[in-house]
């Protein structure tokens, strides 16, 4: 099994760092944050100095925008060997993503830019959903250190596509919770509170994802620690909406769902379920 390469420590490249330590050799890491990194050594990472230090067969990046890519394969891409795989599971306009592509080309080195469903809880328990956008040759060099994170790796398209993926994926999980917010106020104030109505639409049509697993998980019990934020999706949300204004995309019902997001009692370090939570009880 060969040496890995993991460039962002967050809380989803820390649980991705757990996970690779648990199944392989510990991977060389890096993040510009001191604190970072020595929690990331302290899990069993090898910390190196600089992007360039973390070059390996794969490198994983898990960064917040595009201008964090930027500035780690400035240096990373001149330091990889000719034949090395780019996992970069950042979310980003795929744009900036096809951009990225071809300068790694330039150098001899695969991109897929493969941003992920699943969260923190997922990238641990090795059961992410992986969307990739790239060449089919660079997915199979880099299959064995995926498989050992995401339990669906599905290959979208050329460059650019697995973001293309996460952004229609993450507008309709950014919709779903305000409908269902929505939804599950007007049955709260009829009479029948979220636990008792939620029952009944995970057995019947109107189910979601939301319904299914974030009210359950992560809303009822109170815990409100699905590790993405409500700054992380209007990230999302931003992007998916410059995309639809270039392609003259209408899409009133989500643009609606979208202001809903912008309300600023909701800090973007708050965890991203508490927006459908305070809908539903009337605080938002």
């Amino acid at each position: 099994m060969g040496q890995v390469g993991l460039i962002g420590l967050g809380r989803m490249g820390g649980a991705m760092l757990a996970r690779l330590v648990a199944t392989g050799p510990a991977p060389l890491v890096w993040d510009e944050s001191p604190p970072a990194l020595a929690r990331a050594a302290a899990a069993g990472g090898l910390p190196v100095q600089g992007p360039a230090g973390a070059a390996a067969p794969v490198v994983l990046l898990s960064l917040p925008d595009a201008g964090a890519v930027e500035a780690v394969l400035a240096p990373l891409l001149p330091a990889l060997p000719a034949g090395a795989v780019v996992v970069d599971s950042s979310t980003l306009d795929p744009a900036a993503a096809r951009a990225f592509a071809a300068r790694a080309a330039g150098h001899g080195i695969a991109y897929l830019d493969a941003p992920v469903s699943g969260g923190p809880a997922g990238a641990a328990a090795g059961t992410l959903t992986m969307m990739l956008g790239g060449e089919e040759a660079a997915i199979a060099r880099a299959r064995p250190v995926l498989e050992r994170l995401a339990q669906r790796i599905l290959h979208i398209g050329p460059a650019g596509a697995g973001q293309l993926a996460k952004l229609v994926n993450n507008l309709l999980v950014a919709t779903h919770l305000v409908v269902a917010g929505e939804a599950l106020g007007l049955a709260r104030r009829a009479g029948l509170p979220p636990e008792v109505i939620l029952p009944v639409i995970n057995t019947a049509s109107g189910r979601s994802a939301v319904t299914e697993v974030n009210w359950p998980r992560w809303i009822l019990p109170g815990g409100f620690d699905s590790g993405f934020t409500a700054g992380l999706m209007r990230k999302d949300l931003r992007l998916a909406l410059a995309l639809a204004d270039a392609l003259n995309a209408a899409l009133p019902v989500c643009r609606s769902a979208a202001a809903a997001w912008q309300d600023q009692a909701l800090p973007d370090e708050a965890d991203f379920n508490r927006l459908s939570h305070a809908i539903a009880m009337g605080d938002g």
